[in-house]
């Protein structure tokens, strides 16, 4: 075969993969994308009730997603068991995987609500007002139930994905955002205010940064229970009725797999999380505009995200078929689209800076910090769907354990230290904070490139025979 025959090839082999990729990734970002968008919601409307009670949903929001960040991560264990089985047809095998998600998804979620509720004590450690803390205590008390439902979607989440089965992710996200903006205005501010033929709503009391808790815990809920409607309705692949017992065997290999991923997320959210707490100590003014930063950064994110989770399941669907080839040219789309998209995003926080800050309703003491901010978030973007994608392809191809360790160098060893110099040494405030934040994603980004580089060069073979 002549070379120009080879390029053509290859060139044909990556344009049908962007077509199958972006079939499967479309709803899938979809959905991660709307997970944001409830939070950025979430922040939309409490920012109206003040900047104590920006700061505490901030506050109280980071410290959910710091604990529940390892719980994700391990139910994220199923994923390439999942996708590499229905890869190698073992459509038996994707059953009783199902059923174990579900057990984990109730043991780690109550043991991580637990831990979680003790979390407020910590931040007066850290300067944190005790307004705040004791708003960041409410939020965690109403949010706290939903930690086993979330894990429990995650699973069927997972299944829904390696069947490219994702219809139903979509209708639960849009339904549950359309719950939650109502939800949130309802029981953030009450009903008082509600025309007379609203009835018993008019009676809702004012909750204030706990009615966004329970509003969103109440979505949680609507999402699990569309998605188990749908896989009941649609049923299972395979023949064989899967046990519906724990099967530790089966638990610990997914823990295995998983735990590396929950300590990835873990430091990455845990590092964002600190961001936020160090920007606390520099005044609720601060600490608004780091959430509504974030809030904007992580609606991209969360498809880039999504992109990665469809990279992870077409390179899950290859490793077990067999073939690495095709896992690698999976790999590689998935990056570039990541890499694609979120350079459209950093060119929209680069261009419209102001705007997207007075759409969020920031208080006047905030808007000049959330410029800046939004403005080192239009830098760091393309290399955070590349490293939010790196670590769906990494995942696919059953390593999880080197991007636990990319996160933990690039985010603790380089970020970190640039964030309190820059922050603090060099009085930046909370623009040298996002700065320290910056160089940890590049780091990152960087070594997981180069890892699926690395490893798709050699022969991929599946977590199970």
């Amino acid at each position: 075969m002549t070379l120009a025959a080879t390029q053509s090839q290859s060139v044909k082999a990556y344009r049908t993969e962007l077509r199958e990729l972006s079939r499967l990734a479309f709803p899938i970002a979809v959905a991660q994308g709307g997970q944001a968008l409830m939070g950025l919601v979430d922040t939309l409307v409490v920012g109206r009730a003040g900047t104590s009670a920006l700061a505490s949903v901030g506050l109280g929001n980071g410290l959910f997603f710091a604990v529940s960040g390892f719980g994700m991560g391990l139910m994220m264990g199923f994923d390439p068991l999942l996708s590499q089985a229905i890869g190698a047809r073992h459509f038996d095998r994707a059953r009783a995987l199902l059923w174990q998600g579900g057990w984990m998804s109730l043991f780690a979620g109550v043991a991580l609500a637990t831990v979680m509720m003790l979390t407020p004590l910590l931040l007066p450690l850290a300067g944190i007002g005790s307004e705040q803390v004791a708003g960041a205590r409410d939020y965690l008390l109403w949010r706290g139930p939903s930690m086993p439902l979330m894990l429990a979607f995650m699973t069927m989440r997972s299944y829904l994905q390696s069947t490219a089965f994702t219809r139903p992710l979509v209708v639960a996200t849009v339904a549950a955002n359309v719950l939650n903006l109502f939800g949130d205005i309802l029981l953030v501010f009450g009903g008082a205010e509600l025309p007379w033929y609203f009835g018993p709503l008019r009676a809702v009391p004012a909750m204030g940064v706990a009615g966004s808790a329970l509003a969103t815990s109440l979505c949680t809920a609507l999402q699990l229970g569309i998605v188990l409607w749908a896989v009941r309705s649609r049923g299972l692949e395979g023949s064989a009725r899967p046990t519906r017992s724990p099967v530790w065997a089966d638990l610990a290999q997914a823990a295995r797999v998983g735990i590396p991923i929950g300590l990835h997320i873990t430091a990455e959210i845990g590092v964002f999380s600190l961001a936020g707490v160090l920007a606390g100590g520099l005044g609720a003014a601060s600490v608004g505009a780091h959430q509504i930063a974030i809030s904007f950064s992580s609606v991209t994110f969360t498809v880039a995200m999504g992109i990665g989770n469809a990279g992870s399941v077409r390179v899950g669907w290859a490793v077990g078929a067999h073939d690495t080839p095709r896992a690698r040219v999976a790999g590689f789309t998935a990056f570039a689209g990541g890499a694609g998209f979120m350079a459209l995003g950093g060119l929209l926080f680069a261009l419209f800076p102001r705007a997207l800050a007075e759409l969020a309703g920031a208080p006047e003491e905030v808007v000049p910090l959330v410029v800046p901010l939004l403005m080192v978030s239009a830098v760091f973007q393309v290399f955070d769907g590349v490293q939010g994608v790196g670590a769906g392809v990494l995942r696919g191809a059953g390593d999880t354990r080197f991007t636990f360790l990319a996160n933990m160098v690039g985010h603790y060893a380089i970020g970190l230290p640039l964030t309190l110099i820059l922050g603090f040494g060099l009085k930046l405030g909370v623009v040298g904070i996002w700065w320290g934040l910056c160089a940890g994603l590049i780091t990152v980004a960087v070594a997981l490139l180069w890892r699926f580089h690395r490893l798709s060069t050699g022969t991929l073979r599946p977590l199970e025979s």
